[in-house]
């Protein structure tokens, strides 16, 4: 049996998480004034992609304590290769001013090398991209419309053990149409919104320094309906509540543990496989593009594969009846972080 959040406060007057667990709205109230922890554990960060069956974009803005950071990824499919680019910001301390819900406040970032906006308009949200020097000159500019309409959502609360002041809360939003056009190299890229959609990834809280996670997601259409879903585990405390979820036609259908298998010493060559724990999601992927980034200082460490492939399968709806997939466009990452 998973918990479900109440509405109320996220953190105590200790700095202490409340109450763990999942909701299918935001209902928990974030307050960066309440963590009674180090600037150095504190990590908020918004994350979009949006995807089209030939090409995508994925953006992110984080500010992490000691490092900020400013990223664009452009996708190709049809090659298939990534192409990344990031700027770093030395100590930021919070100044990036990340909002404090997922549901209200803009994010506006200028760099020399690179601007990202992510803004919340009626119906939706507005992100813009401008990267001059984006793969080696070519240029990435551009801006995508999301369609926001009335639909659950991931949210989960996460402890870490023997860390009382440290927890992960999180929303993942799936299913966005997205709308728009972005320019790479010169060339002019159309978003459509019965084509292309997009999920945020909305991550605030305090984290422990050696942590390795695994996450995987997917949007789009299966015969006209509003599919997608978010899997994920390997940090902190789940037993509260895992972060696994079903999205058809704007509900939620909450799922127990999934599991990842990814094939040995590879991540973009032999298919994964995803087992849960209570047979209602099952799911082989095919890798076609591994969006892999690697910094390693020793002391400071990331070592991240993002695989963007395609998922075959079905999963269990909470009426018991069986949903299928093939060939359905997402995502699926490990990720090894010291920081």
């Amino acid at each position: 049996m998973q918990h479900e959040l109440t509405a109320g406060e996220l953190l105590d007057d200790r700095g202490r998480l409340r109450e763990a667990g999942f909701a299918k709205s935001e209902v928990k109230r974030y307050r960066r004034g309440d963590i009674a922890a180090s600037w150095l554990r504190i990590k908020e960060w918004d994350y979009y992609c949006a995807l089209t069956e030939e090409y995508g974009i994925a953006l992110t803005v984080a500010d992490n304590g000691y490092m900020g950071l400013l990223s664009a990824s452009w996708l190709d499919f049809r090659a298939p290769k990534a192409i990344n680019d990031s700027i770093m910001i030395p100590f930021p301390k919070g100044r990036m001013a990340l909002p404090e819900s997922a549901d209200a406040g803009d994010i506006v970032q200028g760099h020399p090398k690179m601007s990202i906006a992510f803004r919340h308009e009626p119906g939706g949200r507005r992100l813009s991209v401008d990267c001059p020097g984006f793969a080696r000159g070519r240029g990435l500019k551009g801006e995508l419309r999301l369609s926001q309409p009335p639909m659950d959502r991931m949210v989960i609360a996460t402890p870490f053990p023997r860390a009382p002041r440290a927890f992960y809360y999180n929303q993942k939003i799936n299913c966005m149409p997205a709308e728009g056009e972005i320019s790479m190299g010169g060339e002019s890229f159309r978003f459509e919104p019965a084509s292309a959609f997009a999920v945020l990834d909305w991550g605030r809280g305090v984290w422990t320094y050696d942590n390795t996670w695994y996450w995987g997601s997917t949007s789009g259409l299966v015969s006209g309906r509003p599919f997608g879903f978010n899997i994920g585990y390997g940090f902190g405390d789940t037993s509260a509540a895992t972060e696994n979820m079903v999205f058809l036609d704007g509900c939620a259908h909450k799922l127990a543990d999934i599991a990842f298998h990814i094939p040995a010493d590879t991540y973009d060559g032999a298919p994964w496989s995803f087992t849960s724990s209570d047979g209602r999601f099952e799911m082989e992927f095919r890798p076609i593009i591994d969006r892999s980034a690697i910094f390693d200082l020793k002391l400071l460490r990331s070592i991240q594969h993002q695989v963007f492939g395609r998922f075959t399968g079905f999963v269990i709806l909470d009426d018991g009846s069986k949903f299928e997939v093939k060939d359905f466009l997402g995502f699926a990452e490990e990720v090894e972080n010291r920081w």
